[in-house]
């Protein structure tokens, strides 16, 4: 059995009882950052092994861990924030254990895109989760994509491209278009600013003091156009 185990994405409160419980039920941890995770674990009393599982590493470990999962083992899938797979390794073993039955369960968690996207006042009955954009090759033509949609769009961003990405959307969307900045969401310093892009792109001008993931929420260009 794999299951699926969504993590805190800030706030390490922000995690189910069943999580808990599986955190140390498991007979080990596949895990992105032991660092991480072991504050996870040392908060909440657990000792479990955890073994590395990420991006750079998951081709190779994926043959063992299928191996243990077809031995009987009971093993945790878990990233350093939010559900696995979603931005973030987990997808290929979740792919190679469908393809061979392998009994699955995933459990609901806390989610950056969810909670940023809810909060920020900008139509969410339907959305388009796009994740991080290329750096290089193919960002302008996602961009114009993107700002072409109907729906609202959701990106993630470092704190290190965000006003390169706001200016950029500026020039695709138009000064007008309503978004929402969500930073270091559910942490001590969390931070969420509304506003056009232009507003955004002006408050952001004068900042130099961002940290933490970033998750950008804008609005659809026919919900822009009409409002």
């Amino acid at each position: 059995m794999l299951y699926l185990i969504p993590t805190p994405i800030g706030n390490l409160e922000d995690i189910t009882f069943r999580a808990v419980r599986l955190l140390g039920e498991v007979d080990y941890l596949l895990v992105e950052d032991s660092r991480v995770t072991g504050r996870l674990l040392n908060h909440y009393g657990i000792e479990n092994k955890m073994v590395p599982f990420h991006a750079h590493n998951e081709h190779r470990q994926i043959h063992k861990v299928l191996e243990d999962l077809r031995n009987g083992c009971i093993i945790g899938l878990l990233t350093d924030a939010g559900s696995p797979g979603i931005s973030d390794p987990g997808f290929l073993l979740v792919r190679a254990c469908r393809s061979e039955e392998i009994e699955m369960s995933v459990l609901p968690g806390a989610s950056a895109v969810i909670t940023a996207l809810t909060g920020s006042g900008i139509p969410c009955d339907k959305f388009f989760f796009e994740g991080f954009l290329p750096h290089k090759k193919g960002r302008k033509t996602r961009l114009h994509y993107l700002s072409r949609l109907h729906e609202t769009f959701v990106l993630f961003e470092s704190p290190h491209r965000i006003k390169k990405c706001l200016a950029e959307l500026l020039e695709c969307c138009g000064a007008q278009r309503k978004a929402s900045i969500c930073r270091e969401m559910t942490k001590v310093h969390e931070e969420v600013i509304h506003g056009t892009l232009e507003d955004l792109n002006l408050q952001l001008e004068q900042r130099a003091d961002l940290r933490g993931e970033i998750v950008l929420v804008v609005e659809g260009a026919e919900k822009n156009a009409q409002s």
